[in-house]
């Protein structure tokens, strides 16, 4: 049972439990309530109330002991269900006695709805025809049809203080007539007063509800979602009320004791005060709405909706609950008497701070979100989905978390360790519990299994030779293990209760387990805080190292003195600019006469004109470096010869006198 409030009227929903299936058998129903919180909690008011497919009108007979629920128009001409008539939509008429199915006719159009006058037992037939047709049950005939303005009717009610017939026509007209002389008596204009200064009408009006109330009022129904509220002496309209959806009027019913009136839509069902058209209260079901019907004389609600399941709901407001279901009276003031704060099943509180959180503050004043106390209401389905969009990996944290709070339950007090290693006796520590945990998970059994690097011969000396001694000072060490302090503080409070454990071994066969919880908590709350200072510590140190060198840094700075940069130019080379290479790729792009100009202004070309009037152009080319180095390799040669010839001057000619050779 869910309970909703507005304008502090309590409304209570019957019908919202879940249903259990009929082939299942009583142990399993019993069993199924006691594991289930919900379905133990439901009210099952009425057992399968609901229909194989969808429910388009419900009725309550007039004694109160029955309810009829069908997918077409009937209507109860009895005081009980003995005298049934239905309308279907192939034109057809039944009737129906208590045994069953009676008699059928037909009329010679598609009927829409029809009313019985009782006076003269005669069933008024409106639909897609001008004319109303007359049944009389009587005589077992038709009469003469009732020839309208219209072209078409939709509804229609008979008033059964005095008898007056009223139609409603698609043209958004209520005519009314006189079943003794059969003659209409008056036109209303329903479709032009509906228009108000506030209602926006995009298409044309047409009657789709009307009810009457007493001798004189008259309510009326529109297809654009106006109920409009008449007397019958004056052909203006005393209210009118509109439901702000733009959907036709499905039903609308008087509740005397209150003056309120019933209106309901597709969506919701308003119930407000005939007299100031003040909302006094308003249900939204969720699902679409076909019918409504107010049991007599009661709080109960009856809707037939657009599922098989129809609802159930009590409304204490507007009177006690039938005497059937007297329980419900008692039920409700002692939840009155002992209220609860109101938890919603679809809605999540959340604070401001959570939806600072979720990036969700946007929508503060939006429908999304609902005010309420410190925090808002929002949908639990926008949550989740939210949720997971910001903490994609939530769900998996959370089952990480739940594992290891297992294992650490499951886990012995103490670590029991053989022998340990002379050197690196943390880190023996440490591969050793990975190993156990390894052993206690069953995903990482399935793994094969490696070597353990204490077992291994290569990594042997690296726990009995002390060069291999992990230095826990050095700077590369804490900036690499951030929180090495807390695990290392861990493990060395384990060696010291290790060897402990040793000491007392010796001296003792048999000692107990385990410590008090007291020392226990009182033991994790100081290491905390132990490790609390370390990490400050750490951070300090860190700190003040950064800072003394970023002083050493500036002084070697300040005392730097800055000196030009001398560059050594090639032999031969005549320095111009840095930037003497793209300035050579910009002459190679330019055209001839371009670049004689250029040459000539930086003096490699030289124009002269002789005394016959012709010109001389004298060109200063410049060597390559490929062929200054060949020239200078040629001239390094003819030095190396000239220092190893031998001189020929001393050999003189035997026949004349010659020159001698240099």
């Amino acid at each position: 049972m869910q309970v909703s409030s507005l304008n502090e009227v309590k409304i209570y929903s019957l019908s919202c439990g879940k249903s259990l299936p009929e082939w299942l058998s009583d142990r399993k129903k019993r069993a199924l309530q006691k594991k289930d919180v919900d379905v133990r909690r439901r009210i099952e008011l009425i057992q399968d109330f609901e229909m194989p497919t969808v429910c388009t009108t419900i009725k309550v007979s007039k004694d109160g002991q029955y309810i009829l629920a069908t997918v077409v128009t009937f209507e109860i001409l009895s005081d009980d269900y003995s005298k049934i008539v239905f309308l279907h939509n192939d034109r057809y008429i039944e009737f129906h006695s208590q045994s069953g199915f009676y008699y059928k006719t037909r009329i010679p159009k598609f009927g829409r709805d029809f009313s019985y006058h009782y006076p003269s037992c005669d069933l008024y037939f409106v639909g897609a025809s001008s004319e109303v047709y007359r049944l009389n049950l009587e005589q077992g005939r038709y009469l003469n049809p009732l020839q309208t303005d219209a072209a078409e009717n939709n509804v229609c009610d008979i008033n059964s203080e005095h008898g007056l017939f009223a139609t409603g026509t698609i043209e958004g007209r209520v005519e009314c007539w006189d079943p003794r002389t059969r003659n209409r008596v008056g036109l209303l204009d329903c479709a032009l007063n509906s228009v108000t200064a506030d209602s926006e009408i995009n298409n044309l009006p047409t009657i789709s509800a009307l009810k009457f109330n007493g001798a004189l009022t008259m309510a009326v129904g529109t297809s654009t979602g106006q109920v409009l509220l008449y007397d019958l002496r004056s052909d203006k309209p005393l209210l009118v009320k509109d439901h702000q959806y733009g959907l036709p009027i499905k039903s609308v019913h008087f509740q005397d004791s209150l003056d309120l009136i019933l209106s309901a839509d597709s969506r919701i069902i308003k119930m407000w005060n005939k007299n100031s058209g003040k909302i006094f209260t308003s249900l939204e079901p969720e699902h679409d709405l076909n019918d409504v019907c107010l049991y007599p004389n009661s709080g109960m609600l009856l809707t037939a909706n657009e599922t098989p399941k129809m609802g159930i709901y009590y409304i204490p407001v507007l009177g006690p609950a039938p005497r059937w279901c007297s329980f419900l009276d008692n039920l409700t003031e002692e939840l009155e008497e002992n209220p609860e704060s109101t938890v919603y099943d679809d809605y999540k509180f959340v604070t401001k701070k959570d939806l600072e959180n979720l990036g969700l503050t946007h929508l503060i004043g939006s429908p999304f979100l609902r005010a309420y106390m410190h925090g808002f209401f929002m949908d639990i389905r926008l949550y989740h989905k939210v949720k997971l969009m910001v903490n994609p990996f939530a769900y998996e944290e959370y089952r990480k978390d739940k594992i290891r709070q297992k294992i650490e339950e499951t886990r012995a007090q103490r670590v029991q360790l053989k022998k340990l290693p002379k050197v690196n006796k943390e880190l023996a520590l440490k591969l050793i519990e990975e190993e156990e945990e390894k052993q206690k998970s069953t995903w990482k059994k399935k793994v094969k299994s490696l070597p353990s690097i204490l077992t291994d011969d290569r990594f042997k000396v690296m726990f009995e030779n002390p060069d291999f001694q992990v230095d826990e000072e050095s700077e590369e060490f804490r900036l690499l293990n951030p929180l090495v302090s807390k695990i290392s503080e861990k493990r060395k409070k384990k060696l010291r209760l290790l060897e402990q454990q040793e000491l007392r071994e010796k001296e003792e066969e048999e000692e107990p387990e385990g410590k008090p919880s007291d020392a226990e908590s009182s033991e994790s709350s100081d290491d905390e805080k132990a490790w609390v200072e370390e990490v400050r510590k750490q951070r300090r140190l860190l700190q003040q190292e950064e800072k003394v060198k970023r002083q050493e840094r500036l002084k070697e700075d300040q005392q730097t003195v800055l000196k030009p940069q001398f560059y050594e130019i090639k032999a031969g080379e005549e320095f111009r600019s840095f930037k003497d290479s793209a300035t050579k790729q910009k002459l190679m792009n330019k055209t001839l006469e371009d670049r004689l100009k250029i040459e000539a202004k930086n003096g490699t070309l030289s124009v002269s004109d002789t005394t016959v009037g012709s010109k001389q152009l004298t060109f200063t080319l410049k060597r390559s470096e490929q062929q200054k180095k060949q020239q200078e390799a040629e001239k390094l040669h003819r030095q190396e010869r000239k220092r190893l010839r031998r001189s020929a001057g001393h050999l003189k000619s035997r026949h004349k006198r010659g020159r001698s050779f240099h």
